[in-house]
This record gives structure tokens, sequence and C-alpha cells, in this order.
């Protein structure tokens, strides 16, 4: 039986040109490089300018991902950005980089699901390939969280970079076999009960503001690896394969100790996770895009490998997506 997979195409990350060490933030906030690298792993971050944004970020991103791929904008019929820092509360950023592009043609829109916004993002996409609504779909998490942390609490402003990271997806025609390329299964969960462990305090319709993000740290490291394992056990039995199935587990970079009590319940070899928290500590949706480039240009994702992605964000959202690279 044939049926359409989701493929990769090609992808692309853009920085900003400002790395930050801890070191650069003891004079900020009441911390120190040896605290913030024992709770986290994080050992720097990049930090935004004042003329760099979500949507120019996501542009160069979305600019190396095409030039990868040998693909103009208008080969491009779905944008979807994953984003919590939108330059503006609307339009979307999608909109946003779809003109910076040049693409006239096709649908942009933006998904908010905070950390968990890349996982959302690329399982909606599939959902639009494989219904045959579009041909190719540009998939971009970029963030400047930087806008909206707090920097007097040390809990959270340390955490926390911006960046931008995008894929490209193709519609192709496959034989409905594991050993196809593409989208193998996406898991989804949400549970807003969870809301004030992990949440921006402001917005438009409540304080007509902005707001700083506020965490209950050991709140979300509780429920984090939990969350984690069993959307991933949900993707395991939805396609019959195990942890010894993958080659690369590419989680959200959210916290080093989390990531490895995660890939320890799941009984993933940790020569199969891919870190990069410790040099752009957490992007939010940019963060699995980020990693995915870094693990592709350096030569460990190599095509026809099995990549596992996972997150969890505020909300709670969390989920899980298998690709055959």
């Amino acid at each position: 039986m044939t049926m359409i997979r989701s493929v990769v195409r090609g992808y692309g990350a853009c920085l900003p040109k400002r790395a930050v060490p801890n070191k650069d933030l003891e004079s900020v906030v009441d911390t120190t490089d040896e605290w913030i690298i024992q709770r986290t792993g994080i050992r720097q971050r990049y930090i935004a300018d004042d003329d760099e944004t979500t949507c120019s970020l996501g542009e160069g991103a979305a600019r190396a991902a095409l030039e990868r791929a040998g693909l103009e904008p208008d080969d491009i019929d779905l944008i979807i950005v994953a984003t919590s820092t939108p330059d503006n509360t609307f339009p979307a950023a999608a909109v946003d980089i779809q003109h910076r592009l040049g693409m006239r043609g096709g649908a942009a829109f933006d998904l908010q699901a905070v950390c968990t916004g890349f996982v959302y993002a690329v399982a909606t996409a599939d959902a639009y390939l494989r219904g045959g609504l579009a041909k190719r779909a540009l998939v971009i998490g970029a963030e400047t969280f930087s806008r909206i942390l707090d920097w007097e609490d040390r809990g959270t402003c340390v955490l926390f970079g911006d960046g931008a990271g995008a894929i490209i997806l193709e519609a192709v025609e496959s034989e409905g076999k594991l050993s196809d390329r593409g989208v193998l299964a996406s898991k989804l969960r949400s549970d807003g009960c969870h809301k004030d462990k992990l949440y921006v305090d402001g917005g438009p319709s409540s304080t007509k503001t902005v707001g700083h993000l506020r965490m209950q740290g050991r709140e979300v490291f509780k429920h984090a690896v939990g969350m984690i394992t069993d959307v991933i056990e949900a993707v395991f039995s939805s396609t019959g394969m195990g942890a010894a199935d993958i080659d690369w587990f590419v989680p959200h970079q959210a916290n080093k100790r989390i990531i490895d009590a995660s890939a320890r319940k799941l009984g993933i070899d940790p020569a199969k996770v891919v870190i990069t928290v410790d040099r752009y500590g957490n992007t939010s949706a940019a963060s699995i895009p980020l990693a995915l480039v870094d693990a592709l240009e350096d030569g460990r994702i190599k095509t026809n490998d099995v990549v596992l992605l996972e997150a969890m964000g505020g909300g709670f959202t969390w989920g899980a997506v298998m690709i055959r690279w």
C-alpha cells in the first residue's frame, strides 16, 4: 500500500551575533558560572541585540534551509513558525517571514506550544502534507526569550537563549513501511492544569503588557521526566520500535539533568543523545531544530538514520516525533 511520507529536504539555523557566557551574568544577577553549570549544564547562550528579532532569525534559518535543499521560496506552499515570542501580537511571524523571503503564494501561520512548539509544528505540517493540502512545508522554530525574561530572577534568566532553526518537509509517495524515509509517527499531549508552573505573567487581553516568564523549577522537573517518557513510549508503541532501534535522540534542550534522566529511564544509550544546551541554553521552540542542525552539520545524523525528537513546554504541552532521515 502506498502512502505519503513527509521527508526532510533541507535544514538551517541562525543564531544572534552575541554569545553570553555564564561569567557575564555574574555582574547582572546573583549567580555563578559553577552554580549554573551544576544545575543546568549551560555554559553560554546567545542573546539577540536590538536589531535582531524572532522574524529576522527565523528568516536566516529559512534561507539556510532553502539553500541546503536547492529550493526557491516559491517552491514552498506552507510555512509554520513555532514561537512564543513573535515580533508582533499580529500579524503572525510566519507571514512576516513569508514576506521577507519574497514568497507570494501558499499559507503561513504561527503555532504556539511554547517549548514543544517545534514538535507540534512538525506533526501539523506532516498532517497537511499527508492530507494533500501542501507539497512542501517550511517548519521554523524561532525565539527571542531574552525579551520576556526578568533579569533579576536568577532561577529563570540564566536558563534561556535566543535563536532559530528550520527544516523543509516534502510530500513523497512511499510504500508505507517503517524503512521509508520521512515522519514515521508523532504523539502530542497537553494538560492545562499545570499552567501556573510555567507561564508568562502578561498578555494583551489580561494585563495589556508582554509580561515576564515565571517558573516553578522543581515542579517542572518533577513532571518532565514522566511526561517525556510517556509520550516517547507511545511513539514506540505505535511503530513497534524501541530505544535500541533509534540512531539519535534529539530532545528539547532545557536542562541536562532532565535530558540525562529521561534517556536513562527510556534505556537510550547516552552516546545517541544530542546535547547543545551547554552552548545555546534553552531556546524554547528553537532548541530542537538548532540541535538537529548541529548533528547534521558535524555528520552524526545521516540519511536513513532514525531520529527521535521530544519536548515539553509551558501549559504543560509535550510531544514526540520519530523521523527516518
